[in-house]
């Protein structure tokens, strides 16, 4: 992976990471949003970067969202 994409990744994970944050935050509020937009910067995230040409396991990963965060940190850092 590019050290521009390695940038870009980390980029998009911390804006994940943020709303994964928001979403627990909420707990009895509607957030359906969040969620839906926590899913789609998940599904972008594994199309953009290619995730699962460093970690095949990823795709089945992509339900558990502190999985995948883990999972995209650690392809982060074997790249860095």
């Amino acid at each position: 992976m590019e050290k521009s994409d390695v940038q870009r990744l980390k980029k998009a994970l911390d804006y994940l990471e943020s709303k994964q944050r928001e979403l627990k935050r909420q707990l009895q509020n509607d957030t359906r949003s969040i969620d839906s937009l926590i899913k789609y910067l998940k599904r972008e995230m594994l199309e953009q970067f290619y995730l699962s040409d460093y970690n095949p396991e990823i795709n089945s990963e992509i339900k558990n969202t502190e999985t995948f965060i883990n999972s995209v940190k650690n392809i982060i850092e074997k790249n860095s």
